[in-house]
């Protein structure tokens, strides 16, 4: 059981996951490009190559080929947490994920289970573009078998990698990067937070901002800026896409009448879509507003600066929707910067490597 509550960094609180799960269970072995080397993933593997030797395994530049073993391995009696340090180099690998892992446990009337744990690790940065930039979360959200969770803080990033390898089935672990230096609350010990539950951040009663992930740390700078305006918003943390409980957001929407939905995705096909879409089917009747997404548009993302600080949703997005959705007028369109910001970077508290 999980001890003392301390303040730590996103990084450490999931190292703490990995080797706690190590630890505790022999089965458990992880795998990735530079995960024997902790510089290499973010600081989230420091250490374990020494403390486990050979149950951390360097990866060999075959995302399909391993994706492939280690499911072999899953079946046949271990736990592998692979690391994805770009999202993209898990689409090398989408019929094992999609067509096999997914599906393995269906086909075989639940008598064959696949736990195996996928770190696909998001987020841009210094210009990135792109090609590693991207979060499509949504892709795997889609896919029966697959759970995708989606964690923003240093108590869920541990308590849900936890849990995510003790699934008994494959889980897809979005672990975005800049939130690897949020600092923030998390206990010590052992623990799991459930996949599938939603979490209030904050709680309010004239609007709901649902997020996921890192939109959920902009959501919140956004919401308490909003607070001390005297206007007092319902921040949802969704921790989890896959499979989505929505009883807290139709709560919540019962309560405000106005939906502002944050997906760090572009525009066409996003999960923002997927939550609207259900509280028009539930509680059309409770929206006093139409509801509002704040997502990436639809061009791939950019590199410079100038196309940069145009395309990222900012925290005065989210204040802006959140104040037209209440009938407050702004200024349009709401990219308040100075010429010499850039967003394209994280906060000032981030170390990298990126």
């Amino acid at each position: 059981m999980a001890e003392n509550m301390r303040e730590i960094y996103g990084h450490q609180a999931v190292n703490e996951a990995l080797d706690l799960s190590l630890e505790k269970h022999k089965d458990v072995v992880l795998i990735g490009q530079g995960v024997p080397d902790g510089t290499q993933t973010y600081g989230t593997t420091t250490g374990l190559s020494d403390k486990y030797g050979d149950r951390v395994y360097e990866m060999p530049l075959s995302e399909a080929g391993m994706t492939g073993i280690m499911m072999g391995a899953a079946l046949t009696g271990l736990r592998p947490v692979m690391t994805f340090a770009r999202f993209e180099f898990a689409l090398l690998a989408m019929d094992q994920i999609v067509n096999q892992a997914a599906k393995w446990s269906y086909m075989f009337d639940g008598q064959a289970h696949v736990p195996l744990t996928m770190r696909l690790i998001i987020g841009r940065g210094w210009g990135q573009g792109a090609q590693h930039s991207q979060s499509l979360h949504n892709w795997f959200a889609h896919i029966p078998g697959l759970k995708v969770v989606m964690p923003s803080t240093p108590r869920d990033l541990k308590g849900l990698l936890i849990s995510s390898i003790e699934d008994p089935n494959p889980v897809i672990f979005v672990e975005h990067r800049w939130l690897h230096y949020n600092f923030g609350p998390a206990p010590e010990g052992y623990y799991t937070t459930s996949i599938g539950k939603s979490d209030f951040l904050l709680r309010g009663n004239m609007a709901t901002v649902v997020a996921s992930s890192y939109m959920s740390f902009e959501a919140l700078k956004a919401c308490q800026n909003l607070a001390q305006e005297g206007i007092e918003v319902e921040l949802i943390d969704l921790k989890t896409i896959a499979p989505l409980d929505d009883s807290l957001i139709l709560e919540s929407v019962k309560k405000t009448g106005r939906l502002i939905v944050c997906d760090q995705s572009h525009f066409t096909g996003n999960f923002a879509g997927e939550i609207i879409a259900r509280v028009c089917e539930k509680a059309l009747e409770d929206l006093k507003e139409p509801p509002i997404r704040i997502t990436y548009p639809d061009i791939p993302l950019p590199t410079t600066k100038g196309l940069a600080n145009f395309y990222f949703p900012t925290v005065q997005h989210i204040e802006n929707a959140v104040k037209k959705t209440l009938g407050i007028k702004v200024d349009e369109p709401f990219h308040a910067m100075k010429a010499e910001d850039f967003i394209d970077i994280p906060d000032k508290t981030f170390k990298g490597p990126f």
